[in-house]
């Protein structure tokens, strides 16, 4: 899959926004032409899915002309919204392009609108509840922070009573606006909580939803809980493998046009995580020369990882979030500070 972050402009300060949308679109924001060229890419370089976030894609004008131009390429599209815009001539063209449609919540009303803003619950719902009646509601997407860890099964029951496909957790990485918010990231122990929790939702609505959770040390919270299935479940079910060891299946482009291996970061031209620029790269080219990056591969070899996380017994199943590694540390193969478990080899005698 390709996602697309189509623009910064957004009508919310969600406070742990991991791009700091603003009001405003963002410097160099990609053109009408240069964003149907970037279709043309997506389609050329062979993926089924074109998925488009923000900021918050609807406040484009020209969002239909992009995904109508997408879908005449027989692409699938599928799309994050904050809600909000869900409504009149935009709904109507979010059914008649059948674009597959997530909205961003995250929990209760009281606790929802603490992290996103008075009145964002209210009108997420709406969008919820038009979307599943357009059949095209996608999936849930939730952020897990301190204030609503607590309270993701409200999440799971508007998923169920809505019929949403999957409702996807995030963990929190400092970028964007989330490095000036850093209260709202979860301590260790409420990490390992949270996962074990969501576990249990995931039993609890097998058959209903997928869950899927975008956090690496999720693949050992479940090995450690023993499902006989584990196997299967993390080849095909596991979603939160980090795009550094998990390279190929997952491409970001920016709004500016940068291509990103993962969309938790913030990266200057200079930094070797960056991949180049669709303005002057095609994603072809780009992915070629992952493949002959000795960076790019040096991450294959789980023995370059530091601290805990290259001496841990669960390295080859997770590896720790490389991003916020790098985020907190300044060294990318550093281990990921949200870990709470403590490796065999650590461990006091």
């Amino acid at each position: 899959m390709t996602s697309w972050r189509a623009t910064g402009a957004c009508n919310a300060r969600c406070k742990y926004c991991n791009v700091d949308a603003t009001g405003k679109h963002a410097p160099r924001e990609m053109s009408t032409k240069e964003a149907l060229h970037l279709v043309d890419e997506v389609h050329s370089f062979g993926v089924r899915w074109f998925g488009i976030k923000g900021g918050e894609p609807l406040m484009r004008e020209d969002i239909f002309e992009i995904v109508g131009y997408a879908k005449s390429l027989g692409l699938n599209v599928c799309l994050l919204t904050n809600g909000c815009f869900v409504d009149g001539k935009i709904y109507d063209n979010l059914v008649k392009n059948q674009v597959w449609t997530s909205v961003s919540i995250d929990g209760p009303e009281e606790i929802n609108d603490q992290l996103r803003g008075k009145g964002s619950y209210k009108k997420a719902l709406a969008a919820i509840q038009k979307l599943s009646e357009g059949k095209i509601l996608n999936g849930l997407a939730c952020a897990i922070t301190t204030i609503n860890y607590k309270h993701l099964d409200h999440v799971a029951e508007l998923a169920e009573q809505y019929h949403a496909n999957f409702v996807w957790f995030n963990h929190l990485v400092p970028s964007g606006r989330a490095k000036e918010t850093m209260e709202l990231t979860p301590t260790p122990e409420q990490y390992e909580w949270t996962l074990n929790h969501i576990w249990d939702l995931t039993q609890k609505y097998e058959g209903k939803f997928e869950i899927h959770v975008h956090c690496p040390h999720y693949a050992r919270v479940v090995k450690q809980r023993n499902p006989p299935n584990f196997d299967e479940w993390y080849e095909h079910k596991f979603h939160g493998k980090c795009t550094y060891f998990a390279f190929g299946g997952y491409l970001s482009v920016t709004e500016n046009g940068d291509l990103i291996p993962c969309f938790y970061t913030d990266l200057q031209p200079s930094e070797p995580m960056m991949l180049g620029n669709i303005r002057q790269k095609s994603l072809t080219t780009a992915w070629k020369e992952i493949q002959q990056s000795k960076y790019y591969k040096s991450f294959q070899d789980r023995n370059v990882l530091k601290g805990k996380c290259g001496v841990c017994e669960y390295r080859e199943l997770c590896g720790g979030c490389r991003n916020r590694a790098y985020a907190y540390t300044g060294d990318i193969y550093e281990s990921d500070p949200a870990c709470v478990y403590v490796p065999k080899s650590l461990r006091k005698k």
